[in-house]
């Protein structure tokens, strides 16, 4: 089987390296701007919009007569920034996403270039890209597949990587053939239908205190100064570091999960309308639903399972997973424990509301 997986990188460029990659960041910004404002402005005189092959004519036509500087960047890369805006104009129009926004300088800068004649290639702990030669990275995985794509990445800590889109023969893994229901929380990740919870590791709620204090200090430094600059670093890695113990808790979790389970079942959460509410916005926040069932659907992809997603009008909570009986008093989520009213089960809330997302998945499952 064949498919396309991705292959990050942390990356170590020179002094002229990382100028070069400054420069083509901001080659990219500029032409993305650039160009949405233009798409912006047809649109307002003559309810029209720009094309793809019409922004790219522009630009090597018009564009880089007018500002030579381009030229210094990687052409590839300028026009996939443009393939960038039209992609977000028709994710726009579908529904999948908001209308496109300028972007800034001040945040996390990275372009994507192709591979064309074997301009990409990996040798050790060494990789070759178009115009940036031989840059230095840490190899940590292997792989056997032809590159399509190389986007190089600079954190808001102003940290390097290399992200790599291969195209790849593969195996589906095997796994050991469970089946198993999940019901996230928050004071622990999630609880499932074998009555075993795993705890949240709650990484922001940990640093808290210092990202708090760090904010203040970038709060008191005066714009523009190298002061503020390495304030505003400190923050970043520090925000970082929390992304990273998330992201490497649920990589293990889900690769258990995967490793375990022939079928998966979670409940459909509305995590964007859970998030309006200011109270637990933080705590969903730092739970990080959302990544952790990423993960864990391609995990599973990878060792021939199935996610089933159970939709969130489901009374998983409420039903009692004996007798079926609907107990509506248990809408208050401040009742953890309760007994069926017919069949007198006693139930905790989570291992019952896991149960039930299983017996639920399952049934949609076999339909």
């Amino acid at each position: 089987m064949t498919r396309i997986r991705g292959y990050k990188y942390r990356a170590y460029p020179n002094k002229k390296q990382r100028e070069f990659f400054e420069k083509t960041f901001g080659c990219c910004r500029f032409i993305y701007n650039h160009y949405l404002e233009a798409k912006q402005q047809v649109w307002n005189e003559c309810h029209d919009t720009l094309s793809y092959p019409e922004m790219c004519k522009d630009l090597s036509r018009v564009l880089k007569k007018e500002n030579a500087w381009l030229k210094e960047a990687d052409s590839i890369a300028l026009q996939q920034s443009l393939r960038h805006l039209d992609r977000a104009y028709d994710n726009f129009f579908r529904g999948r996403g908001g209308y496109p926004k300028f972007k800034s300088k001040r945040s996390a800068q990275s372009y994507r270039t192709m591979n064309v004649n074997c301009n990409i290639r990996i040798d050790g702990d060494r990789i070759v890209l178009p115009k940036a030669g031989i840059v230095k990275i840490v190899n940590t995985r292997d792989f056997e597949g032809r590159i399509l794509s190389a986007t190089v990445t600079m954190t808001a800590s102003g940290r390097y990587y290399i992200s790599l889109q291969v195209e790849e023969e593969y195996e589906v893994m095997p796994n050991r053939g469970g089946e198993i229901g999940i019901d996230a929380g928050l004071k622990v990740l999630y609880t499932d239908s074998d009555s075993c919870s795993v705890i949240n590791p709650k990484a922001l709620a940990k640093h808290e205190k210092r990202i708090r204090r760090l904010q203040r200090s970038l709060s008191r430094k005066q714009k523009g100064s190298g002061n503020r600059e390495k304030a505003r670093r400190k923050l970043a890695i520090e925000h970082e570091k929390v992304a990273n113990i998330r992201s490497d808790f649920q990589h293990k979790i889900s690769y258990r999960l995967a490793n375990e389970n022939q079928v998966v079942c979670i409940e459909d959460l509305d995590v964007k309308g859970m998030m309006s509410d200011h109270r637990l916005a933080k705590a969903i926040s730092d739970a990080s639903w959302s990544g952790f069932y990423r993960k864990l659907e391609y995990k599973m992809a990878d060792h021939g399972g199935v996610l089933i997603r159970v939709p969130k009008t489901y009374p998983s909570s409420q039903r009692c997973s004996c007798c079926g009986k609907i107990n509506h008093k248990v809408r208050d989520l401040s009742v953890r424990r309760w007994t069926c009213p017919d069949c007198r089960a006693e139930h905790d809330r989570d291992i019952n509301a896991a149960k039930n997302i299983l017996e639920k998945g399952l049934e949609m499952l076999a339909s």
